[in-house]
């Protein structure tokens, strides 16, 4: 899962991108002021990011020129309804991948993003694959020998991640800041609860220690053995 900022003062418009994008793999967290959305980029790290022109207190194109200038790389496309050339090329002057005019379909968004991280290099996560165990995050399904088992967003989420980063430990505190939203109503506690439903699921399907825990250094997927 990865993770996306979106920076937008319409909340409605918000709501309905998170419900729609989420399901395509992107774990949304939200800012409705341009104060907000800079505050998050110097302090934590997106894959991409949806950037509304006109926001309270700092514009979109504002907060673009900062994050670029300090050394900032993630992409960012657009959202307005502003859709004069000089503003085009302003924006994408200031350090924009693309530009997306208000209304929009969704699905052209999704295209966008695809293309901005083709050029980038980035492309969206595909299976993975680890001791015979694949995960499809786009469906959030995994399967193991002839069964498979369907998963929530936040416990494909955790998968996801452990697998990414196989042959390193992870604590609840981590796990948590890497996987939920920074302003998350909720505590790592989620991590530890989220954690047990996940094993559940993967000792239905014959794979229950693929995750392991170490007293003192957290959560690990290893790249290596056998399952068992």
């Amino acid at each position: 899962m990865q993770k996306l900022l979106l920076v937008d003062d319409d909340l409605d418009l918000s709501n309905h991108l998170s419900e729609l994008l989420e399901p395509h793999g992107w774990n949304v967290e939200r800012a409705k002021t341009g104060a907000d959305g800079l505050h998050l980029l110097s302090n934590f790290k997106y894959d991409f990011i949806l950037l509304d022109w006109n926001l309270p207190e700092l514009t979109g194109l504002e907060i673009c020129r900062r994050y670029r200038a300090s050394g900032g790389e993630t992409p960012i496309i657009f959202l307005t309804s502003r859709t004069a050339i000089d503003d085009k090329e302003s924006g994408l002057d200031a350090g924009g991948d693309d530009y997306l005019t208000k209304p929009f379909e969704v699905r052209e968004l999704l295209a966008r993003i695809r293309a901005v991280q083709r050029r980038r290099g980035r492309a969206l996560p595909g299976k993975l694959q680890i001791k015979g165990v694949t995960i499809d995050p786009q469906l959030r399904r995994v399967s193991y020998q002839n069964s498979e088992v369907q998963l929530s967003l936040k416990e494909c989420s955790i998968l996801e991640y452990l697998v990414q980063n196989a042959d390193q430990y992870f604590t609840s505190p981590q796990l948590f800041e890497a996987i939920w939203p920074s302003q998350a109503d909720s505590s790592e506690e989620a991590v530890r609860v989220h954690m047990k439903t996940l094993r559940g699921k993967l000792a239905r399907i014959g794979c229950a220690n693929l995750i392991r825990t170490v007293l003192g250094a957290g959560y690990i997927v290893e790249s290596k053995g056998e399952l068992g």
